[in-house]
C-alpha cells in the first residue's frame, strides 16, 4: 500500500464510481475541467521530497535512440532522420526527423486511448470532439483551448518529475528460475499484480503517493539478443507481447498506490493482445484515470546500476515535447541517483 502523507485523501479504487460497465472512474477526483490526470499528484512538495534521492550525481538515460525500432509495431511509420549539409555556407548542418511519436520510447497521452465501445476519452469527452488531420497553429497569442484540449503539452509544461521506482521483473523471475526468464517478452504473457508486490517486497520498496513506476519486463534484453530478422519481424507479425495483466487486482494495485505514472520496457505496457472478455487496460489507465503510460523505456543501464548499488528508487525527470494538442511524445526521461 502507499505510505501516508499530508495531502488530501484520495478515494480507493473500490470507492470510485462506475461509468456504465467500467469500474474505477476518476473523472471527478481533480474536477471536471482537469487535463493533467494523475500528474496532479506531482506537487511541489512531492517533487522536493523526491529530490532527496539525488546523492551521488549519477545520471542514466532512459530513452532508446529514436531510430529504434527501425520497423515499428502496430502499423506505425518507421522513423527517418535526414542530415542536410549546407555546402554554400562552408560548415553547417541541419537535420530533419520524421517520426510517429509512439514508434519508440514514448508517453501515451490523454488523447491516445479512450473507452472504445463508448467512443469517449478522459472526462467522458466524445471522440467526435477532437479535430484530426494536420493541425496548424500560427498565432501563439490566440490558441483555441478546445483545439488543443487534453494535449501532451499539459504534461510537457509541468514536467513528469518525482521519485522513480524500478521493479526489475526480469531479475525477480530469473533469480527464481535458475537465471532464465521463464517467458518470452515477445509473446503474450501476463504479469500479475501479486508478482509486482512480491518484487517490491524483495527489493525493499515502500511505495509513496506520486511515485513514477518503471517495470522492466524484458523486451529490450530480448530485442538485443535476437536476430535482425526477429527484430524486423515486429512490424510484420501479429503483435504479441508480455505485459501487466488486465485484472481488477492490477487496477487496485496501480490506483491504490496512487502512482503518478507507469512505464515499462515493453511495446505495450499491458499483456498483448488482451483477452476479449476483459478488454484493454489502457481504457482504464488513460481513459478513466488520466495516468501517463510509458512504453519502450530503455531500462537496461538503470537495472544494472540498481542491482550494483541496491538502490531501486531515484529522482526521475521527464519533459515531453511541448506539442500543443499532441497525442503522445518521446519522454526525454532520465534517472538521477
Amino acid at each position: 500500500m502507499a505510505s501516508s502523507d499530508n495531502e488530501r485523501p484520495l478515494p480507493k479504487y473500490d470507492e470510485l464510481p462506475k461509468f456504465k460497465d467500467f469500474s474505477g472512474c476518476a473523472w471527478e477526483v481533480w474536477g471536471k475541467d482537469d487535463q493533467l490526470g494523475t500528474v496532479n499528484l506531482l506537487t511541489d512538495d512531492v517533487v522536493r521530497e523526491a529530490g532527496k534521492e539525488i546523492k551521488t550525481g549519477k545520471r542514466i538515460c532512459l530513452n532508446w535512440p529514436i531510430q529504434f525500432p527501425s520497423r515499428p509495431a502496430f502499423g506505425r511509420i518507421p522513423p527517418t532522420h535526414e542530415i542536410i549539409f549546407k555546402a554554400h555556407r562552408g560548415a553547417i548542418h541541419d537535420d530533419i526527423l520524421h517520426i510517429n511519436t509512439q514508434s519508440g520510447t514514448q508517453w501515451d497521452g490523454l488523447k491516445h486511448f479512450g473507452l472504445l465501445k463508448h467512443g469517449v476519452f478522459y472526462q467522458g469527452t466524445p471522440a467526435s470532439f477532437f479535430q484530426s488531420g494536420q493541425i496548424r497553429i500560427a498565432d501563439p497569442t490566440n490558441v483555441d483551448p478546445e483545439l488543443i484540449k487534453f494535449g501532451i503539452h499539459n504534461w510537457a509544461q509541468r514536467g513528469i518529475c518525482g521519485r522513480g521506482v524500478l521493479l526489475d521483473m526480469v531479475k525477480f523471475y530469473s533469480d527464481a528460475n535458475g537465471g532464465q526468464l521463464p517467458y518470452d517478452p515477445m509473446t503474450t504473457h501476463a504479469i500479475p499484480a501479486s508478482d509486482l508486490i512480491a518484487c517490491a517486497q524483495k527489493q525493499g520498496i515502500t511505495f509513496r503517493r506520486g511515485d513514477i513506476l518503471l517495470l522492466r519486463i524484458g523486451f529490450m534484453q530480448r530485442f538485443y539478443s535476437g536476430t535482425q530478422e526477429e527484430r524486423d519481424g515486429i512490424a510484420d507479425k501479429p503483435e504479441t507481447f508480455a505485459g501487466i495483466e488486465q485484472s481488477e487486482d492490477m487496477k487496485r494495485f496501480l490506483w491504490d498506490n496512487h502512482f503518478a505514472a507507469v512505464a515499462s520496457d515493453q511495446p505495450a505496457l499491458e499483456r498483448w493482445p488482451p483477452p476479449e472478455e476483459v478488454g484493454h487496460l489502457h481504457q482504464t489507465i488513460l481513459g478513466l484515470w488520466g495516468m501517463p503510460i510509458g512504453e519502450f523505456f530503455d531500462l537496461e543501464a538503470l537495472s544494472k546500476h540498481c542491482d550494483e548499488t541496491g538502490r531501486y528508487t531515484f529522482f526521475f525527470s521527464s519533459w515531453p515535447l511541448n506539442v500543443l494538442g499532441g497525442v503522445a511524445s518521446p519522454p526525454n526521461a532520465a534517472a538521477y541517483f
